[in-house]
């Protein structure tokens, strides 16, 4: 199960003006942990991005990508049910196009090896370097 905003609340978020490429991008989070979830979920909308929904596992990401079409999916490596890399390759195999993904983990980028440069993510950022000028570059 994944959680939304409501439309209203994404359209009150979209109707503010500002220069900068990250105002009103939609960004999908999904992550197995509360607490990180909603971090990010903070920082992200402090800096400018409209966080649209959360999903705790692989299968609630997909869902949510098909239900509410973020245009970023900021997507933990680590999930219960399927690796992040394995979301990734679901949606860029499904139909209607695929989202940024900015693939996270806990761990560094290296302990992935080649599979971070293999996948059709737009990049990956150690959740402790997790900020939003990192999230803008990614999406260049």
């Amino acid at each position: 199960m994944f959680v939304s905003e409501s439309t209203a609340d994404r359209t009150a978020a979209t109707e503010l003006v500002c220069d900068d490429q990250r105002m009103g991008k939609t960004v999908l989070i999904v992550d197995d942990h509360p607490s990180f979830r909603a971090s990010a979920r903070a920082m992200l909308e402090a800096e400018g991005f409209d966080v649209i929904g959360e999903a705790a596992d692989g299968a609630a990401a997909l869902e949510a990508v098909a239900d509410l079409e973020p245009q970023v999916v900021l997507l933990d490596v680590q999930l219960p049910d399927m690796s992040g890399f394995d979301v990734c390759a679901a949606l860029a195999s499904a139909n209607g196009g695929m989202p940024d993904v900015i693939l996270v983990s806990s761990r560094d980028s290296s302990d992935y090896g080649e599979l971070v440069a293999a996948s059709q993510a737009r990049g990956f950022v150690p959740k402790d370097e997790l900020c939003g000028d990192v999230v803008a570059e990614l999406l260049g």
